[in-house]
C-alpha cells in the first residue's frame, strides 16, 4: 500500500515536548562576537544529547549559477572562519572555485536552535589541509584516497574495490597524502542565531560584520 505523504506530515510536530527543551534566550546578554555565542551554543548541544550537533548545512552555488546545498561536517571555528573539507575537484570544489561565497546552517532540534551564516570561503594551503586529514581516522583518510568524489560510478563493486584498496594504503601509510584534499573555511559576514519558542515568539539575533566589528540586530520570526 502506497504511503499517504500528506497525511503522514499532518501527523508530524515539531520540538515534541517529550524531546525537545525550548531554553529562554535572551538577546541582551550574547557574547560581543559570534564565535563566543556559537560556541557556547555547541556546548549546549553536546550536553543535550544532540546527535552529530557537528553536522551542516553547506551551500554553494556552481559554475552555472545553479544553488546545491548537503550535509558536511564541521571541521574547527575560530577567528579565520569555520572550517570544512572536501576535494577541490568534487562539486562542491569546482563550485566554490567558480564562486568563492556559500552558507552554512546547523540545527539543534532537542534545543529548537538554529545558526545560519553567509560570507566568502578561502582554501587553506596544502600543508594544513593534508595536516587537518591526517588528524582524523584511518576511515576519513582512506575516504579521501578512495577519491572520485561526485564521478560517475558505474556499481557498487567498483566503489567496493576502489574502497579496499584504498583502506590497505591508509593502513600501511597513516601520513599518505591526498593532493586534492583541501580545507575550506568560510569567514561570516553575518550570522544568525535562532531560538524557537513554544509561542511562536522565535527570538532571531543577527551579528553584522561592519569595518568596527561586529553590529548585532533582531528580525521578525
Amino acid at each position: 500500500m502506497a504511503t499517504d505523504l500528506p497525511a503522514l506530515l499532518r501527523s508530524l510536530r515539531v520540538w515534541d515536548a517529550g524531546t525537545t527543551t525550548l531554553p529562554a534566550f535572551d538577546p541582551d546578554t550574547a557574547p560581543p562576537t559570534p564565535l563566543l555565542l556559537f560556541t557556547d551554543w555547541f556546548a549546549d548541544a553536546v550536553a543535550a544529547g544532540q546527535p552529530e550537533p557537528h553536522t551542516m548545512s553547506l551551500a554553494t552555488v556552481d559554475e552555472e549559477g545553479r544553488p546545491d546545498v548537503r550535509i558536511v561536517m564541521l571541521h574547527g571555528a575560530d577567528a579565520d572562519g569555520w572550517a570544512f573539507a572536501t576535494h577541490r575537484t568534487s562539486r562542491k570544489g569546482r563550485a566554490l572555485a567558480a564562486h568563492p561565497h556559500a552558507a552554512l546552517a546547523f540545527y539543534w532540534p532537542v534545543l529548537g536552535r538554529q545558526v545560519r551564516m553567509r560570507g566568502p570561503v578561502t582554501a587553506a594551503p596544502s600543508t594544513e589541509s593534508q595536516a587537518d586529514l591526517h588528524a582524523r581516522s584511518t576511515g576519513a583518510l582512506a575516504a579521501a584516497l578512495t577519491g572520485r568524489q561526485s564521478d560517475d560510478l558505474s556499481s557498487l563493486d567498483e566503489l567496493r574495490r576502489a574502497s579496499e584498496a584504498a583502506w590497505d594504503r591508509a593502513r600501511a601509510n597513516p601520513s599518505e597524502p591526498s593532493p586534492t584534499w583541501t580545507l575550506y573555511r568560510l569567514r561570516p559576514r553575518t550570522v544568525e542565531f535562532f531560538q524557537g519558542d513554544p509561542e511562536r515568539r522565535h527570538v532571531r539575533l543577527e551579528y553584522r560584520s561592519t569595518e568596527f566589528g561586529w553590529s548585532r540586530g533582531l528580525l521578525w520570526p
